[in-house]
C-alpha cells in the first residue's frame, strides 16, 4: 500500500506555503484523496507524476493548411494544431496518458468513483488543469481536450488563422462561385459589380485590412467619377452581401459595409404617371406590334421583362387573367392578375396572328420574343409630344390608378407582386387633381361643423 502524505508534507515538498496547497486542491490542480476524519491526504507517487507533467509545457502551434477549420486529429483546416507527433493517447503510466497537446490522467474519488482530468498550457503559457464531469473513459477525456483546445485558438485567431490572409479578390470569386451562382438569380449583375469596380478597386487588399473609411473612400470616388447614387448603391449593396458571407464562412467577424450611410435616393424617384388625355395619343401614336405591349403594361402592371417572356399557356382567356410565373417574376414567386375587356381584345388579335408561337408577343421577323423595346417606345413618346416618360412609368400608373379607385394597398401590393406595402407606396402617386379635392373635403369639414355649431 502506498504511503499517503498530509498537506504540510506535500507543502515542504513543493516549497511553497500550504495555502496554496489548498487552493490548488479547490480548483483540482492535484491529485488529492479526500478521508473522512482525517482530511486531505497525497500519494507521492502521484505528486511526481504530477510534477513531472508540470515541468514540460505542450503548447499548441498553428500552421497553415489549405480548407476547413482547425483540427486537432490530422483533418485537413484553415488552421492545423500541431501535436508534434501521433495525436493519439499514449498511455505513459496506469492512470496517466499522453496526447501530444496535453495530459489526461485519472484518479478515484473517497466513494470509488474514476474521474478524468485534462491537464494543458494555453497559447500564452499559462497551465490548465481541470476535471471533465462526464468522461468516463480516456478517450472521452481526450475529445473534451481536443474541443477546449479548438476552442481557445478559434477565440485567438478569429476561427480561421489564414482569413487574415485572403484577398478580396480571392473571396469574391468564391463568393461567385459558391453562393451569387447557386442562390442567386441575378448573379451576373453582383458579377458585374465586383468585376468593372470592387475588385479593381478592393482587389489587393486583404479582407481584415477592408474598413469602412476605405469604403467611403470608394463611394467618393465613384460619384467624381460622375457615376449616380443610386448605382453606387448597388454596389455597396453587393459589397455588404458579400462581406455578410465572409462573416458566415468565418473568414472575418466585422462586415466594414454595415457603418458606411447610403446615399439618399429621394431625388431619383420619378413620380411620373401617364394621364388619360396623354394615354390616349400614346395609343395612336404606338407602332402595330407595340400597342398590345403598352396595353398590357398599363392594365396588369407588369414589368417589362414579365411581358416579353409571357407564354399563352400562362393566359386565361376565358376568365381574363394571367399567371406570372416565378421563373420570370422579379419576386420569385407566382402571382395572378385579373384582366378587363379592353385588354382581352388585343389579346385575342394577338392569338389569331400569333398562334404558332408559345410566346404572346413575339417578333415576325425574327421569330422570337422582342428583346427591347426602348428605341419603339421613345419614339412613340416623341411623335406623342410625351417627354419623361420610361416604360417602366407604365407600372407607376397602373398602381396610382387602383389607388385613385381606393383599391386597398394589400390588393395592389399583391397585384404588383410587392413582399411589403411599403414598397407598393413608392408606386402610388397622388394627382394634383385627388390633393385639390382632398383640401376641399377638408374645408366642407370645417364648414358643416361650423354650421351645425350655430
Amino acid at each position: 500500500m502506498q504511503e499517503l502524505i498530509t498537506v504540510s508534507q506535500v507543502a515542504e515538498y513543493l516549497q511553497i506555503h500550504p495555502k496554496s496547497v489548498y487552493k490548488k486542491i479547490k480548483k483540482e490542480e492535484i491529485p488529492y484523496i479526500y478521508q473522512k476524519g482525517i482530511g486531505y491526504r497525497f500519494k507521492k507517487e502521484e505528486i511526481d507524476d504530477w510534477l513531472d507533467i508540470s515541468s514540460h509545457k505542450f503548447l499548441p502551434q498553428l500552421t497553415s493548411s489549405p480548407n476547413g477549420k482547425f483540427s486537432l486529429d490530422g483533418s485537413v483546416g484553415h488552421a492545423t494544431i500541431s501535436t508534434k507527433g501521433d495525436s493519439e493517447l499514449k498511455k505513459i503510466s496506469k492512470t496517466r496518458w499522453y496526447c501530444g497537446i496535453g495530459h489526461i490522467y485519472m484518479r478515484e474519488t473517497r466513494q470509488g468513483i474514476e474521474r478524468y482530468y485534462v491537464d494543458y498550457f494555453d497559447l500564452e503559457g499559462e497551465r490548465h488543469q481541470h476535471v471533465v464531469k462526464h468522461a468516463q473513459t480516456p478517450m472521452e477525456a481526450y475529445e473534451a481536450l481536443k474541443a477546449e483546445v479548438r476552442g481557445m485558438c478559434e477565440a485567438v485567431y478569429g476561427g480561421k488563422a489564414v482569413s487574415e490572409k485572403v484577398k478580396f479578390k480571392e473571396f469574391a470569386s468564391l463568393y461567385l462561385e459558391d453562393y451569387a451562382k447557386v442562390k442567386k438569380r441575378s448573379w451576373k449583375t453582383d458579377k458585374s459589380y465586383l468585376d468593372a469596380n470592387l475588385v479593381p478597386y478592393f482587389g489587393g487588399y486583404l479582407l481584415t485590412e477592408i474598413t469602412s473609411y476605405l469604403v467611403e473612400k470608394y463611394q467618393g470616388k465613384r460619384l467624381k467619377d460622375g457615376v449616380k447614387k443610386s448605382t453606387v448603391n448597388r454596389e455597396l449593396a453587393c459589397m455588404k452581401k458579400l462581406f455578410n458571407k465572409a462573416i458566415d464562412w468565418e473568414y472575418v467577424k466585422i462586415n466594414p459595409v454595415l457603418k458606411v450611410d447610403f446615399f439618399s435616393e429621394a431625388e431619383n424617384q420619378k413620380e411620373r404617371v401617364l394621364s388619360m388625355d396623354e394615354e390616349k395619343i400614346l395609343l395612336v401614336s404606338l407602332p402595330k406590334h407595340l400597342k398590345p405591349i403598352v396595353v398590357t403594361a398599363l392594365q396588369t402592371g407588369m414589368r417589362r421583362r414579365e411581358i416579353l417572356m409571357l407564354k399563352w399557356e400562362n393566359v386565361n382567356l376565358n376568365d381574363g387573367c394571367v399567371r406570372v410565373p416565378k421563373e420570370i417574376s422579379k419576386s420569385g414567386r407566382d402571382r395572378v392578375i385579373n384582366f378587363n375587356g379592353m385588354l382581352k381584345a388585343e389579346l385575342l388579335k394577338q392569338k389569331k396572328s400569333n398562334s404558332n408561337s408559345p410566346f404572346v408577343f413575339v417578333n415576325h421577323k425574327t421569330g422570337k420574343p422582342f428583346r427591347d423595346i426602348k428605341k419603339s417606345f421613345r419614339g412613340a413618346c416623341e411623335r406623342a409630344g410625351i417627354e419623361g416618360l420610361r416604360f417602366h412609368d407604365l407600372r407607376h400608373t397602373y398602381a396610382t390608378r387602383l389607388a385613385e379607385m381606393s383599391v386597398p394597398l394589400p390588393t395592389i401590393k399583391e397585384l404588383l407582386g410587392h413582399s411589403k406595402v411599403m414598397m407598393t407606396e413608392r408606386y402610388t402617386h397622388s394627382s394634383e387633381e385627388q390633393k385639390k379635392k382632398a383640401v376641399e373635403l377638408l374645408h366642407q369639414c370645417y364648414m358643416n361643423h361650423t354650421s351645425s355649431s350655430n
